[in-house]
């Protein structure tokens, strides 16, 4: 509600639909509802997200596990299940799935979160190459470290202090990220000001005026997606 107000206030339009992103039926509805609103979805930025359970796998509560799977991972395939057919009838749209730095490495202790999020860097990754032909645009972000209910949840939490408690120096040395240069990028490639990037992983601190201009050297090369770098 605060959201649709301060959009309103800058003379926007806006609505908020709660809804569990897990649940295929309530993202229909909720798709059905927008378009009869406000028209076609252009836009789908995918940012649900949980970093629970924490701890060594073989203690988490293997259901608890496949919930965080389903919040961050399920709920990407529900919201592009539903909107991608319009924007591929329409041949326009643009998808922006909110990932992690933690996509890309081995996170000790937050088995679920980093193989939800290396998932979905991959899964916009082919998402991107089977919508090219229909001129639709599908991004993942590392928005960086952002305080949010999930980082105080890091930074607070018993198990967060337990298990990731390298996490508090991010913020104590002040390698957090504003929420609004994360939200800056996302409204970049919204515009579509990154189109040629199309499946690249981009994160928030990239240049991304540079990586614009040597779009074709990193379609040519797979630059920004993941890749099995094998030693000869």
């Amino acid at each position: 509600d605060e959201t649709v107000r301060l959009i309103e206030q800058d003379g926007g339009q806006a609505m908020a639909c709660p809804a569990d992103v897990t649940d295929r039926q309530a993202i229909a509805e909720i798709v059905e509802t927008i378009t009869d609103r406000f028209g076609a979805v252009d836009l789908l930025v995918n940012n649900a997200g949980i970093v629970s359970p924490l701890g060594p796998l073989w203690e988490n509560d293997p259901d608890e596990w496949w919930r965080s799977m389903e919040i961050n991972l399920r709920s990407v395939l529900l919201c592009n299940s539903a909107v991608l057919p319009g924007m591929v009838a329409r041949r326009r749209g643009r998808v922006i799935n909110i990932a992690s730095g933690a996509g890309r490495a081995a996170v000790p202790y937050a088995t679920a979160y980093v193989t939800a999020k290396t998932a979905m860097i991959r899964l916009t990754e082919n998402l991107a190459a089977e919508t090219k032909e229909h001129n639709i645009a599908i991004f993942a972000v590392d928005p960086g470290s952002v305080r949010t209910a999930m980082s105080e949840y890091l930074l607070e939490s018993e198990p967060g202090q337990r298990w990731v408690p390298w996490f508090r120096a991010v913020f104590d040395e002040g390698r957090n990220v504003p929420a609004e240069r994360s939200a800056q990028l996302v409204l970049r490639l919204a515009k579509g000001d990154a189109d040629a990037l199309s499946g690249c992983f981009l994160g928030v601190r990239d240049d991304l005026d540079a990586l614009i201009a040597h779009s074709e050297e990193i379609a040519r090369t797979d630059g920004y997606t993941l890749r099995l770098q094998i030693p000869l």
